[in-house]
């Protein structure tokens, strides 16, 4: 069966400018080279979804800009249902700008824009499409508030929730009562909790204060070393697989949007779906850009076999 995967979330178009390292305070260096892609974690989440085989819809906002035209159109070509994209007449299109060194390191610098317009009645108003998906996604480079009537239509329609706390932020505690899974990275997780990530002791102490945040299900992503996941049917460590990544930028959201697409809405298949998405991740990795470089469900299966 195919999963429905609405995501509520950002639009940016990413600036990737090649150094052989980060530049110091005060310091001026050469770039190697500079490109331009689609991006923003809601768009590559969402595309991730897309390519490996979920029915995916976008909520969110552009401004009315080439940028905007162009993010729409890049999603449209990945057949993710863009109705519900709306144009703001007042900001520009997000927009992000990564600083990539020869080791695939980023640092990253967000311009909002349009992405922080997002209303939430604009949400409530397209709760017909929340209601026919089997999960919402949404991560924290649009407003809290429309974040929490995206979730809460969600919960009242059956909807499986999904969070992904990035950028890390100071969080309404009403959202994680109406989240069913939060996907942290281990930074993320720690700033939330208070409790470092340092061992699985650290994630089963992480999970256990999620829960009496009122968040069920967990799962933490741990970079190259893999990902640890905690349901009330139980925990584990799902290692990564080990390639040399080339450039880290969407890694996390083609993890999450990959995962999307093969989890049962009742997460019974979490360590299945999570190889699937490691393997994902690990595609991108050794990608150039964000968007262009995450895998089709074609390429991931090739991957697993070869």
């Amino acid at each position: 069966m195919t999963n429905r995967v609405t995501v509520l979330g950002s639009l940016n178009v990413d600036t990737t400018l090649r150094l052989a390292r980060m530049p110091q305070p005060g310091e001026t260096l050469l770039t190697e080279n500079k490109t331009s892609a689609a991006g923003g974690k809601g768009a590559n989440q969402a595309v991730a979804a897309a390519r490996s085989g979920a029915q995916t819809r976008f909520i969110g906002k552009v401004g009315n800009d080439e940028a905007g035209r162009f993010m729409v159109e890049s999603l449209t070509d990945d057949q993710v249902d863009t109705s519900a994209i709306i144009t703001d007449e007042t900001v520009g299109t997000g927009s992000a700008f990564i600083l990539l060194d020869e080791a695939g390191q980023n640092s990253i610098l967000v311009y909002g824009g349009a992405n922080q317009q997002v209303q939430a009645a604009e949400v409530a108003a397209v709760e017909d499409e929340i209601a026919q998906a089997d999960f919402l996604i949404t991560q924290f480079e649009t407003p809290q508030a429309a974040t929490l009537k995206a979730f809460t239509l969600a919960k009242q329609h059956g909807v499986t929730t999904i969070l992904n706390p990035a950028p890390a932020a100071t969080i309404d505690p009403a959202i994680l009562k109406v989240t069913d899974l939060v996907v942290p990275n281990e930074t993320e997780s720690a700033s939330l909790t208070g409790i470092p990530v340092t061992d699985v002791a650290s994630m089963d102490a992480n999970a256990k204060r999620f829960l009496e945040m009122g968040v069920k299900s967990l799962i933490i992503t741990v970079g190259s070393k893999g990902a640890y996941y905690a349901t009330p049917a139980g925990s584990g460590f799902v290692p990564a697989f080990k390639v040399k990544a080339v450039d880290t930028t969407a890694a996390g959201d083609t993890f999450i949007g990959a995962l999307s697409s093969q989890l049962k809405p009742d997460l019974s298949n979490i360590e299945t779906a999570l190889t699937y998405a490691q393997r994902a991740s690990s595609l991108t990795v050794q990608g150039l850009g964000a968007m262009p470089s995450i895998p089709t469900y074609a390429q991931v299966q090739a991957a697993s076999q070869a």
